[in-house]
């Protein structure tokens, strides 16, 4: 077996809670922290190859590949095949990878549907290549992190989207009540390569380990079989494309920490607040300079100066409430969930309730936790009284027939007359649902039973 033998494995994808969907498992945990696994910092960093490939590093990278999962690349290999794949080629992938001659194969192409249209383009790195991008990342990020700015949350360890909506709130709340709302075109898909590892050459001094950066920029993707070129762009879906989105990013950060403006970063989401319209007009106008410096475009379309109510932050927003500033799901991103909800709980799929509530519990409980910083306890509360309608919905179709519908009504518990004033209009499912009937058969403590979560409480 050598480097280019051909394994399967199966696709795992993750739902975004305020829309869209993406790569699963890629980066750090919360609250994690990569820390160099030889316990110890080198003063150069132009031997920072030999500590990519040293064998504590890549088994480390090997555990983290594993726990990631993913999905599967042009080779099929499978995660699971890595580590004995490994023990038998760790020698020859050290040697291919200090000689400078390893060649990291095309990502694969996966399009994803995007909430308001058109599809988000994910590139699918081989295992193998994961491996060694999990190892390269596990050296660099323990350096380049500290030095980030305070005001960047995207893809690092201990930080998460919640930081950076807690930290817009304060703005607001101080009197920040202008923001700057920026949108970058494609972001991943146009890094400019060149200016991308002229920023990481001003701190790697390693030039193996550049080249190999490097060749992972240039490594193409593969779609329908044909491999394409690519002079642009760092593919979403690979262990250190985040953590070069913000090398590069941080020098946007830099420059507004220079000119005194607050503002929060979240990958290429960025919000500065200003307490002026003409502030935060000034604001933007530095932000498509800074940005067209790196090559980069902004979206007109959907970026704006407004007051932070008019707009949405990493799928919240905010509104004021006898002077003080609260959270709530922007609207959206509230769109985004029910329209996930009505697709699970359609009335054409013929599955049974507890297929549905197990799916529905997989996506509500992550929606749920994301969205736990919500200041909006009648909003959730309503949405939750529409779940159980439309549960109760599916149940009355699947009686379909009334004398079904009378008699597993009356088996629940349910007074006979009653049971027949819903069970004449059986097959109107929706308004029927709302029949006193159906929740004294199916109370809300059997949907609880199921497992279906509660967004209020």
């Amino acid at each position: 077996m050598n480097l280019e033998d051909t394994r399967h494995q199966k696709t795992r994808q993750l739902e975004l809670p305020w829309g869209g969907s993406g790569k699963a498992a890629i980066y750090p945990r919360s609250g994690e922290v990569l820390t160099a696994v030889n316990g110890n910092e080198r003063s150069g960093n132009d031997d920072l190859m030999q500590q990519v490939v040293e064998h504590r590093n890549l088994q480390q990278a090997v555990k983290r590949v594993k726990r990631n999962k993913g999905s599967p690349g042009i080779d099929g290999m499978a995660v699971h095949e890595l580590p004995k794949y490994l023990a038998e080629h760790e020698e020859e992938l050290r040697a291919q990878l200090l000689a400078g001659t390893y060649k990291p194969k095309p990502v694969k192409r996966q399009q994803i549907p995007k909430t308001g249209g058109g599809y988000r383009e994910l590139g699918i790195p081989c295992v193998l290549d994961r491996l060694v991008q999990q190892a390269i990342l596990q050296i660099l990020q323990p350096r380049f992190d500290p030095t980030f700015s305070e005001h960047s949350y995207g893809f690092r360890p201990g930080r998460r989207a919640h930081d950076a909506v807690c930290a817009a709130q304060k703005y607001i709340q101080q009197g920040y009540r202008w923001v700057a709302d920026v949108d970058l075109a494609r972001f991943f898909d146009r890094v400019n390569h060149d200016v991308l590892m002229g920023r990481l050459a001003r701190r790697i001094g390693d030039k193996c380990l550049l080249g190999l950066i490097r060749r992972y920029l240039d490594a193409g993707i593969m779609a329908n079989g044909v491999v394409m070129e690519r002079q642009e762009g760092v593919p979403q879906g690979g262990p250190l494309s985040p953590l070069l989105a913000n090398v590069l990013l941080d020098e946007v950060d830099k420059e507004l920490e220079k000119r005194g403006l607050v503002f929060c970063r979240y990958a290429d989401d960025l919000n500065a607040y200003a307490k002026s319209k003409r502030a935060a007009q000034d604001a933007m106008q530095t932000l498509r300079g800074l940005f067209a410096k790196l090559r980069l475009q902004v979206n007109e379309a959907k970026s704006a100066v407004a007051r932070p109510e008019e707009r949405k932050f990493l799928g919240y927003s905010f509104y004021n409430q006898a002077g003080a500033v609260k959270r709530r799901v922007a609207p959206k991103a509230l769109q985004t969930m029910k329209d996930r909800v009505r697709e699970i709980t359609g009335r054409h799929r013929g599955r049974s309730m507890q297929t549905v509530a197990a799916e529905l519990r997989l996506y509500l409980n992550g929606w749920k936790n994301y969205f736990s910083l919500a200041d909006t306890p009648r909003i959730f509360r309503e949405i939750d009284t529409w779940i159980r309608h439309r549960l109760r919905a599916i149940q009355l179709k699947q009686w379909r027939r009334g004398s079904t519908v009378y008699r597993e009504l009356c088996a629940r518990g349910v007074p006979e007359r009653v049971a027949l004033s819903a069970a004449a209009h059986a097959k109107r499912w929706w308004s029927v649902a709302a029949h006193r009937a159906l929740h004294i058969a199916l109370p809300n403590a059997y949907f609880d039973q199921l497992g279906v979560p509660r967004l209020a409480g």
